[in-house]
């Protein structure tokens, strides 16, 4: 049998309001649902404060490792905003002035009559070899540089960005998902449940517990690149429910 492509991606949130908890990050379940219709597993996401080496690091580890890896945050025009800086270290490049993304920002201010300040012209910069990224929102682009999709944090920003960057994207096996609605408990179904996953390596089965305040039940969540494997997870599952419905009617 064939082996399905697998593509995988992982992401880096970049900024120290996220780990205060004063901003809470929309792109992360934003981007994971965009990859899943490309057939791009979203592997691993890291969340990293303003911290120029911490950035290199998570960037150097994370491009190593994955087809893809995105970025969002850092990349406006105050002085915590460090990533294209971090990006270009990780790289061994310079920082340059984008001419392209000079010029679009120049018109862009000019058109309204804001003046194009040294602050705003920041926004215009990016590693050495970078490739824009469109921002059909507020003009300021986002980059590329090899595997590494450098994006706004602003979620309305970082959507357009996805969008822009689509075309490009090769996905591979489509990860598909079942699940079943079960009545018992993680407790009830916990050891015939670690069974199933033993039997069933290519399935990745979870189960989220619920309480409607009178009775605990379990949803139970399967995914595989396989549509057999699914189908086979999906019946031992079913199997193991009317096997527990039995016993309790003894």
């Amino acid at each position: 049998m064939t082996q399905p492509t697998l593509v995988s991606a992982a992401m880096i949130a970049i900024g120290d309001e996220l780990l205060s908890g004063r901003t809470q990050d929309k792109n992360i379940a934003h981007l994971a649902r965009f990859l899943n219709v490309k057939g791009i597993d979203l592997a691993e996401v890291r969340i990293v404060a303003d911290d120029s080496q911490a950035i290199v690091e998570a960037v150097n580890t994370l491009r190593s490792q994955h087809d893809y890896l995105f970025t969002s945050g850092g990349i406006g025009p105050t002085h915590d905003d460090i990533t294209t800086e971090a990006i270009a270290k990780a790289f061994g490049v310079q920082v340059i002035t984008h001419k392209q993304a000079y010029s679009r920002l120049a018109s862009h201010y000019h058109s309204r009559n804001i003046e194009f300040t040294p602050a705003r012209q920041k926004m215009a910069q990016t590693p050495e070899n970078a490739i824009l990224i469109d921002n059909a929102v507020s003009v300021a682009p986002g980059y590329i540089i090899q595997n590494v999709y450098v994006m706004a944090g602003v979620p309305a920003v970082f959507n357009a960005m996805i969008l822009s960057v689509e075309p490009q994207l090769q996905g591979g096996a489509i990860l598909l998902s079942a699940s079943i609605d079960c009545p018992h408990g993680e407790g009830t179904i916990g050891g015939e449940l670690t069974l199933i996953a033993k039997q069933n390596p290519h399935v990745s089965i979870g189960s989220y517990p619920r309480f409607d305040q009178q009775t605990y039940s379990t949803q139970i969540v399967m995914r595989s690149h396989s549509q057999d494997a699914l189908d086979e997870a999906e019946k031992n599952v079913e199997l193991m429910l009317v096997k527990i419905q039995r016993n309790e009617s003894k």
